[in-house]
């Protein structure tokens, strides 16, 4: 019998993200009546560093609709954003970069980031730097709306569900290659325990399922199915398909 491998390890708790030196969760203003029926006028105060994610987040304050107070928002910045610019929040908004806006209030084509997959969860799709969802269609009778992921899936969302209009910023951070392992270090610093990554084929038989041979080789298939137990789970697991994706991609508009 051999080790426990590294995936039966790391599965557990104990390898938690490093969230000491995040600023503040990223979120759009929690569902009200001022949202859900007209607009809310809020101001970008700052432009901040996350550590340990790629997009920049911006600090916006709103009057509270109910009592005499300012209200403090962390948003996800979008490109475009600057310090001292209005940022409108609710159905009646205006479209404009930056704003906030149940999605089916855009029109068709429009570029959104930062998108609730259910109304009121205050944002969780197309979130990471430089990435964008498109509309591509509404449903009218049953409220419901149509966008296009940053992966190229396409999902359907309630219409209710809001988004923030344009692409988050920091886009091209990726464009610029790391380097030298000094870089990922840091990197996956502020991220969490996930670097650097030993390869299978490079262990011994004892410590992964592809280990161990005269050659680095997997010597047996690298799809592995579903139900194997823990300790076999290693490579492609319960793939469809492997390899190159060959030939043209038909997109079936909706």
């Amino acid at each position: 019998m051999g080790r426990v491998i590294r995936n039966q390890r790391k599965s557990g708790g104990i390898f938690k993200s490093h969230t000491h030196h995040n600023k503040a969760p990223a979120k759009l203003r929690k569902l009200d009546y001022a949202e859900r029926n007209g607009y809310i006028r809020g101001i970008v105060k700052e432009i901040i560093h996350d550590p340990g994610r790629g997009a920049p987040l911006a600090r916006v304050v709103f009057r509270d609709p109910y009592r005499y107070k300012l209200r403090q928002e962390t948003f996800i910045a979008t490109e475009g954003l600057y310090t001292g610019a209005f940022v409108y929040c609710g159905k009646k908004a205006a479209l404009a970069v930056g704003n906030v806006l149940p999605v089916s209030q855009l029109p068709e084509g429009t570029i959104v980031c930062n998108i609730e997959e259910k109304a009121g969860d205050r944002g969780a799709l197309a979130r990471t730097s430089g990435n964008y969802a498109t509309v591509i269609g509404h449903s009218a009778d049953d409220n419901k709306t149509r966008i296009r992921l940053p992966s190229g899936a396409k999902k359907t969302i309630s219409g209710a569900a809001r988004a923030t209009v344009g692409i988050v910023a920091g886009g091209g951070r990726i464009d610029k290659p790391l380097l030298k392992a000094g870089r990922a270090f840091h990197k996956f610093k502020a991220k969490r325990n996930a670097w650097p990554r030993t390869r299978g084929v490079a262990m011994n038989p004892v410590d992964h399922p592809h280990g161990g041979g005269n050659h680095q080789h997997i010597g047996k298939a690298s799809t592995i199915a579903r139900d194997a137990s823990a300790g076999q789970k290693a490579g492609l697991i319960a793939a469809r398909r492997t390899g190159l994706l060959r030939g043209t991609q038909k997109v079936k508009e909706v």
